[in-house]
């Protein structure tokens, strides 16, 4: 049997374990009673932000026939009936190679090999459609000039991910060795990510396992929820560090790395984060929250050149140390 180029199979194994995995090349959706009337490119526009980055762009996509209702070509202000299936099939986006900027980066460990930062809460972390610069990336390609580049001129050296309202560590790769070895570890679950999260609730459990297969919101496709439908496996497990009464800290391992995967579990079982707007989540800005308590506290792997074991940590971000510090004076 023949098997993949070895940049393939390293590809494929970042797809399959990063946190943020390969978008989907086809979006479909049947049309509510609700939805009779709507235009087709409001209808595609609400349904698909995250693959296009405007309106233009999706009445762009309807001109060129890569949007079809009923599997036929129509205008942008077409109107839709209820039962009506409307197919969109993304396409490619136009090459294009992040550049370097000057964007000061929290620094926890680097050598020749990888680099490990601390990521601000707000900061993407590669460009995408809404996100052409002021990312990770852009960050990382000023100070190191190199990257590896086995995920392409947009996402060089990430191996891993972490959402842009999420805080903490973050391992990136200088070179294809240490991304390839990297890109193992995860796959073999042998990285350590840890974080802690705030979350609504008390948690009746000392210590759990939540194992429910994600994929995308069949009722909005920028979100993710636990299914059977078009779903990968993922494995959070949490522990309780301190009650509140109404709120609880949890500390959260992750076996697998999908895309929200935290914040979908947490939610899933009844204790969403404090400050997630997409999940559920409450604004904490009663506990001095600017956005979601979830910050990526620990992470170790192996590594890629000598084989020591390395873990690092940081610190909490200081509008989460602060609502700690209100809920304990209650």
């Amino acid at each position: 049997m023949n098997s993949l180029p070895e940049a393939d199979k390293l590809t494929a194994i970042a797809a399959e374990e990063a946190d943020d995995p390969a978008e989907e090349e086809t979006l479909s959706w049947t049309v509510a009673e609700e939805q009779t009337g709507q235009r087709v490119d409001k209808f595609v526009t609400e349904r698909a932000a995250d693959a296009a980055s405007s309106r233009s762009q999706i009445q762009d996509w309807i001109r060129d026939g890569y949007v079809t209702v009923n599997g036929q070509s129509v205008k942008p202000n077409a109107k839709l009936q209820a039962g009506m299936t409307v197919e969109v099939r993304v396409p490619e986006p136009e090459p294009v190679e992040a550049q370097p900027e000057n964007i000061p980066l929290d620094i926890v460990y680097e050598d020749s090999d990888v680099i490990v930062i601390n990521k601000p809460r707000g900061l993407v972390v590669h460009p995408a459609a809404g996100h052409a610069r002021g990312t990770v990336v852009n960050a990382l390609l000023y100070h190191c000039r190199d990257l590896s580049g086995i995920n392409g001129v947009l996402r060089p050296g990430i191996v891993h991910r972490i959402d842009k309202d999420t805080s903490g560590l973050l391992m990136a790769a200088k070179n294809d060795l240490a991304h390839a070895s990297l890109a193992e570890q995860l796959k073999a679950h042998t990285v350590t990510r840890r974080y802690l999260a705030l979350v609504y609730g008390n948690v009746p459990h000392d210590r759990g396992t939540i194992d429910a297969p994600i994929g995308r919101d069949s009722n909005d496709r920028k979100l993710f929820t636990v299914t059977d439908k078009g779903s990968k496996r993922a494995v959070t497990h949490f522990s309780v560090v301190e009650r509140f009464g109404d709120y609880t800290l949890v500390e959260l391992k992750l076996e697998t790395g999908r895309t929200h995967q935290i914040r979908v579990h947490m939610k899933y079982i009844g204790h969403t984060l404090v400050g997630d707007p997409f999940y559920g989540g409450r604004s904490g800005r009663t506990l001095g929250m600017a956005g979601q308590a979830l910050h990526a506290g620990v992470l170790g792997f192996d590594h890629p050149r000598s084989g020591e074991r390395l873990e690092f940590g940081a610190p909490l971000p200081a509008d989460m140390k602060h609502a700690l510090y209100m809920l304990r004076s209650r």
